[in-house]
């Protein structure tokens, strides 16, 4: 039984390291979240 929760422990603890490596939103990889990107938006001036 042992054998059973080591196995699933070691499972568990790889699918974290992937999923937190693999997981990046940003385009260089290096973690964190991605920086917003400025969209310009018009504006009418005349009233």
């Amino acid at each position: 039984m042992a054998d059973v929760v080591l196995f699933a422990a070691v499972l568990a603890l790889f699918g974290l390291a992937y999923w937190l490596t693999a997981g990046s939103d940003d385009d260089n990889g290096g973690g964190g979240l991605m920086q917003p990107a400025l969209a310009p938006v018009r504006v009418n001036r005349q009233r």
